[in-house]
């Protein structure tokens, strides 16, 4: 792994105890000042800026963070073996969180946007937070030995492409598609990439 990487990893993983500093103080109710977050996380309050240069988006981030299920809540009862349906069960909750939040998300996707703008300074800060990979990493945890490593990376970024608020925006605003056309593409998708990364049987 570069310097460059692990720079990285620690800025996703600051912004990540940000959101998680604020959605905890959001459960116990009120809206948290940039000082109460940056306390709770242990930064100073110039790093919780750089991050979050508007306290509302990060109130807006965090309650997303709170509707978003866990892994290990989603895929309960699964077989472990099976992982279209496993992918399948979290195509379903990402859906139904997106469902939930679509105005929210959008207005994240909008102050993406706005900080990608800013200045080539800013852009080395990570302007939301991933949560889909996670999320798709358990889903195929159980049978990734069956995936080439080179495969298994892009399944995984392809999926990310498939799960998703942007996919959501594109089934919505550009193929004018309703809930139910939308989920057989996905279905279908799914089960056409971990199809193809799947290693081709030898032939005799």
């Amino acid at each position: 792994m570069t310097p460059l990487d692990l720079r990285h990893q620690q800025k996703q993983r600051t912004r990540q105890a940000l959101l998680k500093a604020a959605a905890e103080l959001m459960r116990q109710g009120g809206r948290p000042t940039l000082e109460d977050v940056a306390a709770q996380a242990m930064v100073s309050r110039a790093t919780a800026y750089r991050y979050f240069p508007k306290v509302e988006a990060l109130h807006l981030e965090a309650s997303i963070d709170i509707d978003t299920p866990q892994a290990d809540q989603i895929l309960a009862g699964v077989p472990a073996a099976n992982p279209i349906a496993r992918l399948e069960r979290i195509d379903d909750a990402l859906q139904a969180m997106m469902t939930t939040n679509e105005v929210p998300l959008r207005m994240m996707l909008a102050q993406a946007l706005e900080l990608r703008a800013r200045g080539a300074a800013d852009r080395e800060l990570p302007s939301r937070q991933n949560r889909r990979s996670s999320l798709i990493d358990a889903a195929l945890a159980p049978a990734s030995a069956r995936f080439t490593p080179a495969a298994l990376n892009n399944l995984r970024y392809a999926l990310a492409l498939v799960l998703g608020t942007e996919a959501m925006v594109v089934f919505k605003d550009v193929l004018r598609l309703d809930d139910a056309e939308s989920r057989k593409v996905r279905r279908w998708a799914i089960r056409a990439l971990v199809n193809a990364a799947l290693p081709t049987p030898t032939k005799e």
